[in-house]
């Protein structure tokens, strides 16, 4: 059995591709357990996980806890929004009080970029970054990745448009430095002011017409407009957004090709994506929820080891 080359999951900049294919091919060993009749194995029976919430959610959190006791594990939940954090309680001080539980891993999201990196250096327990601010969301491109290979076999060459608000999104970042290292070629599309002005640095394309974007890719990725982390106004108005940057079912119809068409959740119908699109047979946004416990189950499961 090989094993990760790292104790935690921080972001997918500290992977390298030998680790993110490790973890690709245990979720699908573990993809087939979660189909059969009896959905656990006895993995982690002996480690003891906390969920440590700072900013809502509700997607990744399910998944987390569904992987975890699928595997056996023994789950404590944690949000801030009932907790001592609300009294003023420091991240260290609170995760500390967790870990003299005798926890042996953290699941931890936070609205600061670098939290888990910090939480790592400091405690002895693995940590899994679950997002962190607008940095990272690692398991969210590893699911994506690995939904992506199910429909596409091997990424190498392949070509994918990430499309939306890349500049709040933590799983553009993510997404980025995955599909990089496992071969693919990735542009991203949007406003002007909702795309990094560092990207062409990465070695990134940016597009702002989607209907070239979308005529271009094997794959639309397309992201949230995330109204909850926009302090400024980056567009004039929701409906000018979709009108310029929507995609709907004629524009994917109007293409001579198959595209894959995916979306992390949770999405705004009728701004990024119309219901049509969203509900098309391009759509992959169903298998990514299934994919996302598989793909957890291997990053708790590897982490385990180490």
């Amino acid at each position: 059995m090989h094993s990760l080359t790292t104790r935690h999951l921080l972001g997918i900049k500290d992977l390298s591709t030998s680790d993110i294919e490790l973890i690709l091919e245990t979720a699908k060993e573990f993809k087939e357990v979660i189909n059969r009749p009896i959905k656990k194995v006895p993995s982690l029976r002996d480690i003891t996980i906390a969920n440590v919430f700072f900013e809502n959610s509700t997607r990744t959190r399910l998944s987390f806890e569904l992987a975890e006791k699928r595997l056996s594990a023994d789950v404590i939940n944690f949000s801030s929004a009932s907790s001592s954090v609300k009294k003023g309680e420091t991240l260290l001080d609170t995760v500390n009080n967790i870990l003299s539980m005798k926890v042996d891993m953290v699941v931890m999201r936070h609205s600061s970029p670098g939290a888990p990196h910090f939480l790592a250096k400091n405690i002895k327990a693995n940590v899994i970054n679950a997002g962190d601010g607008t940095h990272e969301h690692p398991t969210q491109a590893l699911l994506d990745a690995f939904s992506m290979q199910e429909k596409l076999g091997d990424l190498t060459g392949k070509k994918i448009a990430i499309i939306g608000d890349v500049l709040h999104s933590r799983v553009a970042l993510s997404n980025i430095f995955c599909l990089q290292k496992l071969g693919a070629e990735v542009r991203v599309c949007g406003p002007a002011t909702l795309i990094p002005k560092y990207f062409p640095e990465l070695g990134i394309k940016v597009m702002y017409d989607v209907r070239e974007a979308l005529a271009w890719c094997d794959v639309a990725n397309v992201l949230r407009i995330q109204l909850e982390r926009q302090q400024l106004k980056y567009f004039p108005s929701l409906r000018e957004y979709t009108l310029y940057f929507g995609i709907n079912k004629k524009m994917l119809d109007e293409l001579n090709k198959e595209i894959v068409l995916m979306h992390p959740g949770p999405i705004n119908r009728g701004v990024e994506l119309s219901s049509d699109a969203a509900d098309s047979h391009h759509s992959i946004v169903l298998n990514q929820v299934e994919n996302g416990v598989a793909v957890r189950m291997a990053v708790l499961y590897l982490l385990a080891q180490n």
